[in-house]
C-alpha cells in the first residue's frame, strides 16, 4: 500500500481501497462475531415492553397532551401482570423501583420543556398528570433540587 500510495497510478487510491477491504475480510474470516448472549425470557420481555410504554408518552408536543399512564398500577394493568412483579422484574434489571423509573422519566420531561419550551409551569404540570401546580413543584424538587421557577430561569 505505501507503493501504491507513492506511485503515479491514476486509480491508486481505488486500489487501495480495495486491498483495505480485502484486509477487513481477511481479519472477518479469522475471528467470527459471537452470537449475542442475551436471554430472551419474560422479565427481558416485561422489561422492554415497560420501557416502550414509558418512552411513547414523550415528547409532550402539545398542551392539550397529558399522560396516560403515571403509576406502575397503570403500567402493570395494561401489561397484564400485577404491580409486585412488575416492580421485581425492572428492580432485578435495573436496579430502580418501578416508581423511581417513571419518575425520573417524568423530571426528564418537565427539565425538558422547562427550557426548551415557552408554556407555562401550570401547563407543565397538567402536561405531565399533575393535577396541583404544588404537586409538580414538590416532585420537580425532590428530583431535581430547585424548583420548576428556578430551574426555568
Amino acid at each position: 500500500m505505501h507503493n501504491e500510495i507513492q506511485s503515479d497510478y491514476a486509480f491508486k487510491y481505488d486500489l487501495i481501497r480495495n486491498y483495505l477491504m480485502e484486509l477487513i475480510h481477511t481479519g472477518q474470516k479469522l475471528k467470527p462475531i459471537a452470537p449475542s448472549a442475551v436471554d430472551h425470557n419474560a422479565s427481558t420481555r416485561i422489561t422492554t415492553l415497560f420501557l416502550e410504554l414509558l418512552e411513547r408518552q414523550f415528547p409532550i408536543a402539545s398542551i392539550s397532551q397529558s399522560l396516560q399512564l403515571r403509576t406502575a398500577k397503570d403500567y402493570a394493568d395494561t401489561l397484564n401482570i400485577h404491580v409486585n412483579y412488575l416492580n421485581k422484574v425492572l428492580k432485578d434489571a435495573t436496579g430502580k423501583t418501578t416508581t423511581s423509573i417513571i419518575a425520573s422519566r417524568i423530571a426528564e420531561e418537565a427539565r425538558i420543556l422547562l427550557r426548551q419550551s415557552d408554556w407555562s409551569i401550570s401547563e407543565i404540570a397538567f402536561c405531565l398528570g399533575f393535577e396541583e401546580v404544588a404537586h409538580f413543584s414538590n416532585f420537580f424538587k425532590k428530583q431535581v433540587g430547585l424548583s420548576p421557577l428556578q430551574f426555568k430561569k
